[in-house]
C-alpha cells in the first residue's frame, strides 16, 4: 500500500495508544511467562557477548567518558547512564548470534527491547522504583511494538539492504522505555517521533571480504537511541506525531510501496508477538540453524555423533530461500561474522566439528584449511517449499552425499527453537548457564535465574541488579 497520500498516523496512533494505556489484567499468563524467558535468554547472551571484542571495546569507550549512572554493564562491577548502559548490553547481547528472534517480522527483539528497558528501569532509582511487574510488561509492549512496526514495514526493507532491528529498533525500544518512565500517550508519540529519525543501519555485513564488528553495535545503538528518545520526550523535547506511518514517516520511507500499516494495529490484543518467539540453539545465522540441526542428525545416525571423516563427505546440497541463498552463501569466510553467515561453513562444521561451540567461530575455526575443502562442497539453492512458506518460515532441505555412493535427505520447515518446535525450559535455562559460565565476571548464575523468576511475583529489581553487578 502506498501511503504518500495517508494524511494522518492513525495505526501508529492506536498502538501507541494500547501501549501506554496497557493494563496487567488485559495480558494473558503466558507472555508474562514468555517475557521472562525472554529476559534470562538476552542476559545470557549478553554476559557472554560482554567478552568479545567489539564488546569490550565499545565498554573501554563509554567507561572513559565517566557517564555517571546506576544502569548495570554486563561483564562489570560498575554501573553508567542508561542510554549508555543500553548500548554496551545491546552490543553484547547482539554480540554473537545468540538472541531470540521473530521469524515472520525477521527481526532480533530482545536485543534491542530488553537492554533498553532494564537499563532505565534500574536508572529510576528508589524513589521511583519500577516493579518486576512492570518490567516484564514494557518488555512484552516492546516486543509488540518491534513485531508490528517491522511487519508493517514489509519485507523490501531488508532486501534493499536495511538491518530492520537497527530501523525498527530505536522506534520500539522508545515506545517500550516510555512505559517504564510512566510517559502518557502524547509523550510516548513524542518519544516514537524522535526516535524514528534515529533509525539506521546497512547490512554491508553480509558481504564477502569480512562483515567486521558492526552489526554487533546496531542493536546496542538502537536501544541507546531508544532510551535516550524517551528520556528527551519525558522533558519536554517535541518529535512529529506521523513518524511512523505518515507521509515520510519510518513506513513510508524505508518500506515504501510495500509497507502496510494495518499490520501495526490488526489483531491488536488479541495475539502477542512475544509467544512467537524463536530462541536460538546455535551461534549462527537463523536461516542456517535448520541447516545446522539437519545435518546434526544425519551425523548422529552416520556415526554415533561423532565426526564425520573429509573423505567421507562427496558435497552438500542445501535448499533454502532464495534471500538465503543470496546473502549466506559465501564458502571462504574472512571473520566470525563472515563464519556465522556462510551456509557452507557451517555445514563444514556441523559434519566434522560442534556448532554449538561459539569457539568454533574464532579464526582457528574459520581459517581452517580442512572445513574450507569440505564447504568448497556445499552447494546452495532455492528450494520451492521453503521459498513459499519465507519468511514465516525459516525452511531448509539438506541432501548429504557420501562418497560411498549413500545419500541422506531431510527437509524442516520449523528449527528447533521456533514455537512450532519450541525449547524446554530446562534446554533454556541450561544455555544461560553455560553462556553465563564465560561471563568475563564471576556472577552467581543462580541468583540471576532465581530474581528473573521472581519478577512476576512481585519482586522489584534489587534483587536482580544485585545478582548482574555482585559487590
Amino acid at each position: 500500500m502506498n501511503i504518500l497520500n495517508k494524511p494522518d498516523a492513525a495505526h501508529a496512533a492506536q498502538l501507541i495508544a494500547f501501549a501506554s494505556t496497557l493494563s496487567s489484567a488485559t495480558i494473558p499468563q503466558l507472555a508474562y511467562d514468555n517475557a521472562q524467558r525472554c529476559l534470562l535468554d538476552a542476559i545470557g547472551c549478553g554476559l557472554f557477548g560482554a567478552s568479545q571484542p567489539w564488546s569490550t571495546i565499545m565498554a573501554k569507550q563509554m567507561f572513559a567518558e565517566k557517564s555517571q549512572g546506576a544502569s548495570t554493564v554486563f561483564g562489570y562491577n560498575a554501573t553508567l547512564a542508561a542510554p549508555v548502559a543500553a548500548l554496551c548490553n545491546g552490543t553484547a547481547i547482539h554480540g554473537f548470534e545468540l538472541d531470540d528472534l521473530l521469524p515472520a517480522a525477521i527481526i532480533h527483539p530482545g536485543t534491542v527491547i530488553i537492554p533498553a528497558v532494564l537499563a532505565s528501569a534500574e536508572a529510576a532509582g528508589k524513589e521511583n522504583e519500577v516493579s518486576g511487574e512492570k518490567l516484564l510488561r514494557a518488555i512484552i509492549i516492546g516486543y509488540e511494538a518491534t513485531a508490528r512496526i517491522s511487519l508493517a514495514m514489509g519485507t523490501d526493507a531488508s532486501h534493499h539492504g536495511f538491518h530492520k532491528t537497527s530501523v525498527v529498533g530505536p522506534v520500539a525500544s522508545a515506545i517500550a522505555v516510555g512505559c517504564v518512565l510512566g510517559l502518557d500517550t502524547a509523550k510516548i508519540t513524542c518519544a516514537a517521533g524522535i526516535a524514528a529519525s534515529m533509525a539506521s543501519g546497512i547490512k554491508s555485513y553480509v558481504a564477502s571480504g569480512g562483515g567486521g564488528m558492526v552489526k554487533r553495535m546496531h542493536a546496542g545503538w538502537a536501544a541507546s537511541s531508544g532510551v535516550r528518545a524517551a528520556l528527551l520526550a519525558r522533558d519536554g523535547f517535541t518529535g512529529p506525531s506521523g513518524a511512523i506511518d505518515g507521509r515520510y514517516g519510518l513506513l513510508d520511507v524505508f518500506g515504501g510501496k510495500a509497507a502496510d500499516p494495518e499490520s501495526l494495529t490488526r489483531g491488536l490484543g488479541e495475539s502477542w508477538a512475544i509467544n512467537a518467539v524463536w530462541f536460538k540453539v546455535y551461534p549462527l545465522c537463523g536461516w542456517i540453524q535448520g541447516v545446522v540441526q539437519l545435518l546434526g542428525t544425519m551425523r548422529d545416525e552416520l556415526n554415533q555423533g561423532k565426526p564425520l571423516a573429509p573423505d567421507q563427505i562427496k558435497k552438500v546440497v542445501v535448499g533454502t530461500s532464495r534471500f538465503a541463498v543470496n546473502g549466506n552463501s559465501n564458502p571462504v569466510p574472512a571473520d566470525t561474522m563472515d563464519a556465522q553467515y556462510s551456509i557452507p561453513y557451517c555445514c563444514a562444521l556441523a559434519l566434522t566439528g560442534d556448532p554449538g561451540d561459539p569457539r568454533a567461530f574464532e579464526a582457528s575455526g574459520y581459517n581452517d584449511v580442512t572445513l574450507h575443502a569440505i564447504a568448497a562442497r556445499v552447494e546452495t539453492r532455492v528450494d520451492d517449499a521453503c521459498e513459499a512458506v519465507y519468511p514465516q518460515r525459516f525452511g531448509s532441505r539438506v541432501q548429504l552425499h557420501l562418497t560411498n555412493g549413500d545419500m541422506k535427505e531431510a527437509l524442516t520447515l520449523d528449527p528447533h527453537g521456533t514455537p512450532a518446535d519450541p525449547c524446554s525450559d530446562a534446554e533454556l535455562t541450561a544455555k544461560f548457564k553455560r553462556l553465563a559460565q564465560l561471563s568475563p565476571l564471576q556472577i552467581d548464575s543462580e541468583a540471576i535465574i532465581r530474581a528473573v523468576q521472581q519478577l512476576d511475583a512481585g519482586a522489584s529489581l534489587h534483587e536482580l541488579s544485585c545478582a548482574l553487578n555482585p559487590p
